[in-house]
Parts: structure tokens; sequence; C-alpha cells
């Protein structure tokens, strides 16, 4: 075991990134037909692979590693849940993950995951016609181990680790007691974190390197910042407010998309500022790439 987690250290962590999204995609399908229909899935990698190379060449000069490309076809095409046999979804999300990338940039940083850009979007842009992925996962204990296990194993394998727990911790906690405050079963309420949503959530989105702040101690700020402004909308969703359709559909998804990209704003100006970056980097020197959808190099200073 020790020889094996050694050549870990060798692989390209976009690598492990896209086992555990395939992990979760073959694990959903064979057991409970997740996708819905095999051309979402072949209609989001070529759209997004596509998209990736088109517009690397355009603005690079060079096609990129299109592994990113593949990580956020897979994901679109697990977490998208349009209406009835719809696919312009699957080519609109792709499109739309992949640009930001290219456009929503702030020196030389995308801000936004570029997945949870995309199906933010949507769910804003079309909400009678497009939801996300809920509980079509079942509760099977042996497939959730699995996929956990192998989880928390890559996420100690990229140094993002305490991330993912952090927020895991925020949410059992802040959940827990807004079904004490609105007397309700608490069970039913921190059940989700067990569902697929939330393992793609948990270990792909809110660790994406290249949108986290630099800083291990802030990251785990931002990890607590994004699961209270989810427990605050669910609060608000669960009191009646008149919150717009995508906030009640996908909390967690919006709070990201909410509290993501000011926080790494937030640290881009203080690295341009000249604040050095701390010694704690996602990138290990064995494998320089981001692991999430940006194809340059994650270096100390977050550019």
């Amino acid at each position: 075991m020790a020889r094996w987690w050694e050549r870990g250290h060798l692989l390209d962590p976009r690598y492990l990134i896209a086992f555990l999204i395939s992990l979760v995609l073959v694990a959903g399908q064979l057991r409970y037909h997740m996708l819905g229909g095999y051309e979402r899935l072949v209609l989001a990698l070529l759209t997004c692979t596509a998209t990736e190379a088109l517009l690397s060449w355009f603005v690079r000069g060079q096609v990129v590693n299109l592994q990113s490309a593949y990580i956020s076809g897979l994901s679109l095409s697990l977490l998208l849940k349009p209406q009835g046999a719809a696919l312009w979804p699957f080519a609109l999300g792709g499109f739309l993950a992949i640009s930001s990338k290219y456009v929503l940039r702030y020196r030389g940083n995308h801000l936004w995951n570029p997945t949870n850009f995309a199906i933010v979007t949507l769910l804003l842009a079309a909400p009678n016609r497009v939801t996300e992925l809920s509980h079509q996962f079942g509760s099977d204990i042996w497939t959730n181990l699995v996929i956990w296990g192998f989880g928390l194993a890559i996420a100690a394998r990229v140094r993002t680790l305490h991330i993912t727990l952090t927020y895991v911790a925020s949410f059992l906690v802040l959940n827990t007691l807004r079904s004490l405050a609105l007397g309700m079963p608490i069970a039913p309420e921190i059940a989700p974190i067990t569902g697929p949503m939330y393992q793609l959530f948990v270990f792909f989105m809110i660790t994406d390197p290249r949108t986290v702040v630099r800083e291990r101690r802030w990251q785990m700020v931002v990890a607590v910042l994004i699961a209270t402004t989810e427990a605050l909308i669910r609060f608000a969703s669960d009191s009646g407010w008149p919150l717009p359709t995508a906030f009640n559909a996908a909390p967690a998804l919006m709070a990201l998309a909410m509290v993501g990209p000011v926080a790494k704003w937030i640290d881009l100006r203080r690295a341009g500022r000249g604040i050095p970056a701390p010694a704690t980097s996602l990138a290990t020197p064995a494998a320089p790439a981001s692991l999430d959808h940006g194809s340059s190099p994650v270096t100390r200073a977050g550019a």
C-alpha cells in the first residue's frame, strides 16, 4: 500500500480527480441509471473538449491538455437534469463552463469554478427547464462508502482534505442548528451530504486549486463561509422567502458561486500588493498543473 501511495505522487492530480468523477458516474449509471441517456454524456464531453481545444488554440496558440475539459463534461452530464429529453443544456453548459475560463478573468485567473458557473447560470436563466441532480443516487451504503473512501484518499493526496473536512463539519453543524431552530427532523436535513451532488461538490468544486485562495487557514475560512451561506439560503427557503428558483434548487452551488469568486478576487488583490504566498500550496512538485479546469500551472503566487 505504501508503494502504491508513493506511485500516486507521480501522477498528475487531474487524473485522480477524473478517476473520482468517473467512479461516481459509473456507479450511478450501473446501479441507478442516473445519466438519463448516454447521448447527454457524449454531447457534454464533445462540447467541452472542442471548446477547450479551439479557445486554447486561439488564445495561446496551442491546444492544451484536455483533461480539465473531460472533467467538466463528466460533471455536467451528472449534475444537469433538464426537462424531458432536452439536450441543449449540455451543449450550452459545456460552452459556458469552458469559455468562462477564458473570458471571466482577473489578473490571469478565472474566479468561478467553470462547472459551477455553467450550472448556476443555467439554473438562473432557465429555472423551468433545468434543474440539478438531487436524490437519484439512492441510499446504498456500500456505494457511498466506496466513493467517499476514494474521495478522501484522493483529497489527502492532492492536499485539499482540510477544505473538504472543514466544509463537511460546517455543513453538519449549521444544518443541525437550522433544523433545531425550525423544529424539523435533523436526519433528512443532513442526509444530502452523502449524495452524488455533494460528493462532487466537496471533493471537486470547493477544492478547485485555480479558484481557491492561497493560504491554508483562509481556505478553511472560505469553506466555512460557503457552508454558512448555504445554510442561510436553506433557512430562507424553509421560511418562505421569495427567492429565485435556483436558490431553492441548488443552495450549495449558489453559495459557492457567491462566496468563492469574492474570496478569490480579494486574494488576488492581496497578491498584487506584494503579500507573499504561504509555504502551503495545493500544487505538488510532481504535478505542477492545475487540478481544476485551468491548464496553466498553479504557482505559489496564485496567478
